[in-house]
């Protein structure tokens, strides 16, 4: 804890081997992921800074993997290598330099589910969360001992209510942490078990120590993935529901809620209440049903426009297996239009794990940065980074710029920061998908200028190195 690494490196990591040319479900660089978890990154103009972290992993690491380390449910071996190290940055946009990152603390397992999220408070403190994938293993919270600072943190005993009793709140998953100016934290989070396999929750803290009960959202068939965002006045999320029996690989329909109260009370978009936690299938949530169509879908992101009305990301496809036959691979927008969810497809992708970030800049013109073109290691996650935009509120979308092109591994879970900065508009990393390899950490400005983060570094400061596209 607290000690200077040499470098920005990535953790590998890859879930569910498929015994075919793909090799696994998904896999690669994934020192960005999940799209669950929320952000990765905050911009903060009182100091010009973007503070970040990332999963990361000790140098060489990928030199002496054994795949008889890795398994699926969690409990692995981690042998001589896959460390996740919890890494935490940030970038100066006076000076255009990054200091040598700071662990944060070693996770005791090589599941990239357990990669942290980070937030800034008023004051400038900075707090990272640290997930847990199901209940194998501890979650902890940190704060820096300086505001605006990455140089040293202390771990906070965090309790949450249950029952009306203060109880440690040491384990969560897929953790999305948002702060209010003035207000305090306004978390989304899943607990496994509680009662269904993915259950999403919500909760709040003044104070970023003492949180509330945990309001249960949804428990439908197997449970949930979710993604949120917020504004001044309003908290929401989007999720899926994952089909009994089947579980997670079977994720389908699209469904929202909203909070304006800090959690009091939730409705849809149409601003009708709902009684939690949502329990079937068929509710005032509910978006669109995939489920009747036989597909799936995959959460990317969600934004408010300047009327606080959601827009959700998200990619539809016909299985969880890599490969071309669950294509096309659809990735599409929903939009509340303040009457009705307005759904148009944006372009086909080649994975289910192809993700990115979209921007609504105004209301009229949104941006997305993603892995939509197919890379070095077609049909696996990521690929090569484009930007695309629209100019009429997604009915019609055209490719901007190749951010990346010819590359040795593919690039993905492009994130972005809050209250993104033109200088630092996205964050990922890259890996190669069908055999354990390093993974480098990138960023690219509004523009879609792509910078690498130094893997090695000499000195304590160093500028990110500008990637040129062949």
């Amino acid at each position: 804890m607290n000690q200077k690494d040499t470098g920005y490196r990535g953790i590998w990591y890859y879930n569910q081997a498929s015994n075919d040319e793909y090799v696994y479900k998904y896999s690669g660089g994934l020192g960005t992921y999940c799209a669950k978890h929320r952000p990765f990154a905050v911009y903060r103009p009182e100091v010009n800074k973007t503070f970040f972290c990332y999963g990361g992993t000790p140098e060489g690491a990928h030199l002496n993997h054994s795949e008889e380390d890795l398994q699926d449910d969690g409990k692995f071996s981690r042998g001589r290598e896959g460390f996740l190290i919890h890494m935490v940055s940030c970038f100066d946009h006076e000076t255009g330099e990054v200091p040598r990152p700071t662990i944060l603390l070693d996770k005791m397992t090589a599941d990239a589910h357990d990669n942290p999220i980070i937030s800034v408070d008023d004051e400038g403190y900075v707090w990272i969360f640290s997930t847990s994938h199901g209940r194998y293993r501890p979650s902890y919270v940190h704060r820096s001992t300086l505001p605006y600072s990455v140089d040293a943190f202390e771990k906070v005993d965090v309790t949450r209510l249950e029952n009306g009793i203060r109880t440690p709140m040491d384990n969560f998953s897929y953790m999305q942490a948002w702060h209010l100016p003035g207000k305090g934290f306004m978390n989304f989070v899943t607990r496994y078990k509680d009662p269904v396999d993915r259950t999403l929750f919500f909760t709040t803290s003044k104070n970023g120590v003492e949180w509330s009960e945990w309001t249960r959202l949804a428990a439908i068939g197997k449970g949930h993935y979710q993604i949120s965002i917020h504004s001044e006045t309003k908290c929401c999320t989007a999720f899926n529901h994952h089909l009994d029996p089947g579980g997670a690989n079977w994720r389908t329909n699209l469904y929202y809620l909203e909070t304006t109260d800090f959690g009091e009370s939730f409705q849809s978009a149409s601003g009708e209440k709902v009684d939690l936690p949502l329990t079937e299938p068929g509710n005032p949530a509910l978006i669109y049903d995939y489920e009747s169509e036989d597909l799936k879908i995959y959460l990317k992101d969600i934004r408010l426009d300047s009327s606080d009305r959601p827009v959700v990301m998200y990619l539809v496809s016909k299985g969880y297996e890599a490969g071309p036959e669950n294509g096309p691979r659809t990735l599409t927008t929903a939009r509340w239009t303040g009457e009705a969810w307005e759904i148009h497809p944006v372009t086909e992708s080649d994975s289910n794990y192809d993700s990115g970030s979209l921007y609504l800049e105004t209301d009229d013109t949104w941006r997305i940065i993603a892995p939509t073109e197919s890379g070095p290691q077609p049909f696996n996650p990521g690929g090569e980074m484009a930007m695309w935009i629209t100019h009429d509120r997604g009915k019609s979308w055209q490719k901007l710029k190749d951010l990346t092109g010819n590359s040795p591994r593919n690039h993905t879970y492009a994130r972005s920061p809050v209250n993104a900065d033109p200088g630092f508009y996205a964050l990922w990393a890259d890996g190669h998908c069908r055999e354990p390899s390093k993974s480098l950490i990138y960023f690219c400005d509004k523009e879609g200028n792509v910078y690498q983060l130094p893997e090695n570094m000499d000195g304590d400061f160093a500028k990110p190195e500008l990637v040129k596209v062949d």
